[in-house]
């Protein structure tokens, strides 16, 4: 099915438009990749509308010592979470679109240029050296490798077209936000009084 017409196509918003939906949703999920910034808008939407905030690393991916869960306890967990009433869920994970997509009444996708994801990575392991991040599980402190730099390096052509495919699969017409830059990122929050 084309991306831009017929019954499966991605219904992609403005800024103006998610910054309504934004107000009223009860469900939103983040989405893109490391060091996008994706944790810090949802964060800060979910304290503007007292949403509760999941994380998929902290909440559902890793244990203590960068262990992950196995693969029928994420799925359990992530059932489970996506079934809440009020929430923002910031995780891209394409697997688990067909139960999250469907709960959420807006998708954010945090779709930055990869130079700014390096950096952003980059900073973030600079500013938590040594310790977690609130958005990481309990026990896994900041670290960088030549792995996880490739991994956001190629992100955009190996999961782009994964995201793209999977919402156009699992968001029925859903409003799905695509933000390119961290001024459309500023603007998004400004309208919804959830800026700095």
């Amino acid at each position: 099915m084309d991306m831009e017409s017929g019954v499966n196509a991605i219904r992609y918003v403005g800024i103006a438009e998610a910054a309504d939906k934004v107000s009223n949703a009860d469900r939103i999920l983040v989405i893109g990749c490391s060091g996008g910034g994706k944790s810090t808008l949802a964060q800060k939407v979910a304290r503007r509308f007292e949403l509760n905030y999941i994380s998929i690393d902290r909440d559902v991916l890793w244990l203590p010592g960068w262990v992950q869960r196995d693969k029928p306890e994420q799925h359990r967990l992530i059932v489970e979470l996506a079934a809440g009433e009020r929430w923002i869920m910031d995780g891209t994970n394409t697997s688990t679109f067909d139960i999250r997509v469907p709960r959420s009444d807006l998708v954010i996708w945090v779709r930055m240029p990869r130079w700014l994801c390096v950096w952003g990575i980059l900073s973030r392991w600079i500013m938590n050296r040594g310790g977690t991040r609130p958005e990481m599980a309990p026990g896994c402190p900041e670290k960088i490798d030549l792995d996880f730099f490739r991994f956001v390096w190629t992100w955009e052509k190996v999961y782009g077209p994964r995201v793209a495919a999977g919402l156009t699969a699992h968001a029925a017409g859903k409003p799905v936000l695509v933000l390119k830059s961290r001024r459309e990122m500023r603007d998004l929050l400004d309208l919804i009084g959830a800026g700095a």
